[in-house]
């Protein structure tokens, strides 16, 4: 009899070990899928802003909310000028900054109350 409930308690605390695991596992590759998902929306703020430079030549910076599959994600794009001569010609040098943050909220994505949140920032430099 004692035999047995040990054995039941041993096979208890075994299988609460595997499901905590699992769900450890669950919780590990939605959160890289969703790193995935920052990835891409600072990427999309690094088009934007390579665009503005090189076609519209102007840098400024923006925050927006993205839709369809990378909805629930923000953008913050930043850029910076600064001007050099070389060889007598003036040119000048973009440095552009985006961050993809989820959730997206008022404040640009600082953190958020569910404890879960991903941020991902690429960085840029455009000579022009």
């Amino acid at each position: 009899m004692l035999t047995a409930i040990f054995l039941l308690v041993v096979i208890a605390m075994l299988g609460a070990y595997i499901a905590s695991v699992a769900t450890t596992q669950q919780t590990t590759a939605a959160l890289d899928v969703q790193g995935a998902k920052a990835y891409q929306s600072a990427y999309a703020g690094i088009q934007w802003g390579a665009f503005q430079v090189l076609r519209n030549g102007s840098c400024t910076g923006t925050s927006f909310a993205l839709t369809g599959n990378l909805s629930g994600f923000a953008v913050t794009v930043a850029c910076t000028q600064t001007a050099y001569t070389e060889n007598g010609s003036g040119r000048n040098v973009y440095r552009l900054t985006s961050t993809g943050c989820s959730p997206p909220n008022a404040s640009a994505c600082p953190g958020t109350s569910s404890g879960y949140y991903v941020e991902r920032q690429i960085e840029v430099m455009i000579d022009k």
